[in-house]
């Protein structure tokens, strides 16, 4: 068994939905050019208010992938 390292990137997905569907959209656009992804840990949610209302869900991610060589 060899050991492994994993790099660590911040994220910020969006939604006018929710913070869960914001936090599936950052995991599927870095799945798209990442590799082997891990882990993904909340760090922060907000929201942006527009007229009093929420207007758009944000998730700030910390995601891990495997480098590799």
């Amino acid at each position: 068994m060899s050991d492994s390292v994993y790099k660590v990137i911040d994220l910020v997905g969006s939604s006018q939905t929710s913070w869960e569907e914001a936090a599936t959209n950052a995991i599927e656009k870095a799945a798209g050019s990442i590799n082997d992804l891990r882990i993904a840990e909340v760090q922060k949610l907000d929201v942006k208010i527009e007229a009093g209302k929420p207007a758009q869900f944000r998730t700030n991610l910390r995601l891990s992938f495997k480098y590799q060589d």
